[in-house]
């Protein structure tokens, strides 16, 4: 994949000051590398959005700073937890000659035919594999064709995937990828239950039994006492 470029200038604000910068649309970051001390920079919001979009991970950026190059990869975003928006970037700066490891996307295409027949569910039990490549063989993504698996209990594992030329899969091969799981009958639904005051049948049977014989009762007089016989 072709590096995307990136402007940068170096950093002098730090602290609490930084949230001067975020509030101009500016991001603050930082640049690592296994031979290169961090560098504190900034980039423009807007333009690391737009390049984020495109690259994710996995992708190789052309970062320069002050006019200087550094090839590098997007390491961690950290966002605020409430507007989800970039507010810290750390770049990884990698040698074009050495290879390294990275976790590489899963994305599903197409449509399994025990879904289109709803006679099953798909289940993506993977999102992303580890893999070993030159940053500049690195791929966006691995695709997974999801129309081959045609009846319930199908499945893909990590070995069955597509790998492309010079990239080495590092995650387990024996992991399940997607499976076609049994669709589930929807459960019933349970009757309401009677609102206050109303009577459910039945019941109201045998209310209405209970207060017959109260009236029953009422409405028997009772005998009067004889008096005793005199001897």
């Amino acid at each position: 994949m072709k590096a995307l470029p990136l402007e940068a200038k170096k950093r002098t604000v730090t602290g609490k000051r930084v949230k001067n910068l975020r509030e101009a649309h500016v991001l603050p970051a930082t640049i690592y590398g296994k031979t290169t001390k961090p560098i504190s920079i900034q980039v423009e919001g807007d333009t690391f959005d737009r390049t984020f979009q495109q690259t994710g991970e996995t992708g190789l950026i052309q970062l320069t700073v002050d006019g200087e190059k550094h090839p590098v990869l997007v390491k961690n975003v950290q966002r605020d937890p409430v507007s989800g928006l970039p507010v810290h970037v750390e770049f990884h700066q990698v040698s074009l000659k050495e290879k390294i490891h990275a976790k590489v996307p899963i994305v599903f295409t197409g449509e399994s035919q025990a879904v289109k027949e709803k006679i099953g569910t798909l289940l993506q039990l993977l999102s992303e594999i580890e893999v070993e490549a030159l940053p500049t063989d690195l791929p966006e993504h691995i695709e997974v064709d999801v129309s081959r698996l045609i009846n319930v209990n199908d499945h893909m594992t990590v070995k069955e995937l597509s790998m492309p030329e010079n990239v080495a899969l590092l995650t387990d091969p024996e992991i399940m990828v997607v499976k076609i799981g049994e669709l589930l009958a929807p459960e019933p639904e349970p009757e309401p239950a009677p609102v206050e005051g109303e009577v459910v049948e039945g019941e109201a049977a045998g209310v209405e039994g209970e207060e017959k014989g109260t009236e029953e009762k009422k409405e028997t007089p009772e005998k009067p006492e004889e008096p005793p016989k005199k001897e």
